[in-house]
């Protein structure tokens, strides 16, 4: 309320260049981070492109990629910069940066679903991850892309306690975290994809549905009627009705609730 002048709202390219200033600053934490949340940002908005996501989605993992690790910047340095082990209280300080990164976006209605996103880039399908632990039922498609984005450019990266690994390496690794069930295999797929490596792709459920089938879907699988729908997307109850009977056809579903269980176990929620 105190702030001098007329308030700046940005959007478009000067707020994407707010964004990637945001993400050098937090990188510029240690010197083996730098370039870390651009890169990450990178490879999670090719790899929803790449997925058949909407491009709404392509967009908010971008934005998500920048601010990712801004929670970084309330841990000591010295603590990021050890090359040895962590006491287990240390340990814990590093696990808290996802939710930080949360807490400091809240108050921005514009950022904060970004910031949720962004929080989920530690966790795991398995429910080894951090901060919240979450499995597999509790992880969007967004959310399993940007975790397997963050993994991979985090092993192409040195750190102060290993040695970067090449691409291949670095790949090998990340599937072997898809087969173990730590990660999304589709999405490790997709990450791998627009990082220019060679994958044996596999296509994900949704790439099928075109992006407006799968806004569709989503509003349906929570049980809106078609006139909510169309007022959502602003397309008449004629379209969204066509739409629906597509992404029946598409799916094989026959109900509601079946394209709901669709949406779910596929991760397109």
């Amino acid at each position: 309320a105190a702030e001098p002048g007329t308030s700046v709202v940005l959007s478009g390219p000067p707020l994407t260049l707010a964004l990637e200033a945001i993400a050098d600053f937090t990188d510029a934490k240690i010197p083996q981070t730098l370039g870390h949340s651009r890169r990450v940002a990178e490879l999670a908005a090719g790899a929803a492109r790449l997925s058949g996501l909407p491009g709404t989605d392509a967009a908010t993992l971008a934005t998500a990629g920048y601010i990712h690790d801004v929670g970084r910047l309330g841990v000591s340095a010295g603590l990021l910069a050890r090359p040895g082990p962590l006491t287990p209280a240390e340990w814990e300080r590093i696990r808290l940066h996802p939710y930080l990164t949360e807490r400091v976006f809240a108050g921005s209605p514009a950022l904060a679903p970004a910031a949720r996103l962004a929080a989920t880039h530690h966790e795991r399908l398995d429910g080894s991850g951090y901060h919240r632990g979450l499995n597999a039922g509790e992880q969007s498609g967004p959310a399993r892309i940007l975790a397997a984005a963050n993994a991979f450019a985090a092993l192409t990266e040195e750190r102060p306690y290993r040695e970067r690994s090449d691409a291949g390496v670095a790949a090998k690794a990340l599937t072997k975290l898809g087969r173990d069930g730590q990660l999304d295999p589709r999405a490790v797929d997709a990450v791998l994809s627009a990082a220019g490596e060679t994958t044996k792709q596999r296509r994900s459920a949704g790439v099928s549905l075109s992006e407006r089938e799968i806004e569709v879907l989503r509003l349906l699988a929570r049980q809106n009627s078609n006139k909510a729908i169309a007022r959502d997307l602003g397309i008449s109850p004629k379209t969204v009705e066509h739409h629906i009977s597509h992404i029946f056809d598409k799916t094989g579903c026959t109900t509601r609730t079946g394209a709901a269980l669709y949406a779910t176990h596929n991760a397109l929620l």
